[in-house]
């Protein structure tokens, strides 16, 4: 897909596959070839429109994965793709922010990068994104490396942050040659943000403020995540209801892309939101 932008005339739904050992909802479940095939035609079939490939857990006090069995096991992952039935209707995100680990992606025939250090990590990542053309999704987030903490982290005004945080890294994209069309946001969420809930949902409510500030596509990704859990109530595994819940508020106030693990369900969602507003649905 170089050189060509994501259509975002409808909110777009990014299906989570992580070849990982350590995430935090689904490490280790699709190590095995078979699991991992599995999982890629579960994704297909239940109407993703891309989907966004792994191989490092970004979650608090996990190891960093060495950069050939990074890239090993999204190659590995994108061959099996490859050889799946109507693979031409779907996209391929790579979740990585490696520079070296994108470039070999995006020759392999991958569509786009979702870096969830916006281009902090590795200062050599835009002029890979700039050489492909290809979408890039910059993330916030209150650390500056590769993985979060759960720090409680206080904020006067979170949106004023955010806004900060993506003047500065869409000015640094820019200068080293991505262009501006290119570039989608993320808010992060979550222990992204602060291991305090009420700045998460306030992004929720708040999510038009960032659309019509930068006039960008946002991608929400609130999926399982700990701020769902109503103060520890509820595991991960317990958090499906708050997922959806929170993946329609995003869309209604103006996410382009949702990022889940449930794509099932999360495309029933946007399908009832769609027809919350076309009048011609009987």
């Amino acid at each position: 897909m170089q050189n060509k932008i994501l259509n975002f005339d409808k909110p777009l739904l990014m299906g989570i596959l992580n070849v990982t050992v350590d995430s935090f909802f689904d490490g280790g479940k699709y190590l095995e070839e078979k699991c991992l095939s599995k999982r890629l035609k579960q994704i297909m079939e239940e109407g993703a429109d891309i989907i966004d490939i792994g191989a490092q857990s970004t979650f608090a006090g996990r190891k960093e994965v060495p950069f050939k069995e990074e890239s090993e096991k999204i190659l590995n992952a994108m061959k099996i793709f490859l050889r799946t039935k109507d693979k031409e209707k779907i996209l391929i995100s790579i979740d990585t922010y490696q520079s070296q680990v994108a470039q070999i992606a995006l020759e392999n025939g991958a569509d786009m990068i979702n870096d969830v250090t916006a281009m902090r990590k590795d200062p050599l990542m835009p002029e890979v994104i700039a050489k492909f053309g290809c979408p890039i999704v910059l993330m916030y987030a209150k650390e500056d490396n590769a993985r979060t903490t759960m720090d409680n982290v206080d904020y006067d005004d979170i949106i004023s942050v955010l806004k900060k945080f993506f003047e500065e890294r869409i000015s640094f994209a820019i200068s080293r040659g991505v262009k501006k069309e290119q570039i989608i946001l993320d808010p992060g969420m979550g222990f992204f943000i602060s291991g305090k809930a009420k700045y998460s949902f306030e992004i929720l409510h708040r999510l038009k403020e960032l659309k019509e500030y930068f006039k960008l596509p946002i991608l929400v990704g609130t999926s399982r995540k700990s701020f769902l859990s109503c103060g520890g109530k509820y595991g991960p595994e317990e958090r499906l209801e708050g997922s959806l819940i929170s993946a329609g508020i995003a869309v209604l106030n103006g996410a382009n892309l949702i990022r889940a693990h449930d794509v099932k369900a999360t495309k029933k969602v946007l399908e009832i939101i769609k027809n919350m507003y076309n009048t011609d649905t009987n």
